[in-house]
């Protein structure tokens, strides 16, 4: 076996990611939240308006859920 392909097995995965995936259907109403806003924001002129806070809602949704499925 070479020393390369040793290192490449004991490398260690990210499971954020997957956990990531497997949380959004759970958080489809913030992001359903953040997608209006968006488009809501879209037509303004003047650039005052923003969707920072259905951002962070729909963010904060994502990085709450794999928490509690570590628990689990």
């Amino acid at each position: 076996m070479s020393e390369e392909s040793s290192r490449d097995d004991d490398e260690l995965v990210d499971q954020k990611k997957y956990l990531e995936e497997r949380c959004k259907p759970q958080c489809v109403k913030s992001l359903y939240e953040y997608d209006k806003c968006v488009k809501r924001v879209e037509n303004d002129d003047t650039g005052h308006k923003h969707c920072t806070g259905q951002y962070f809602d729909y963010w904060s949704c994502i990085d709450k859920c794999p928490q509690s499925c570590l628990r689990s």
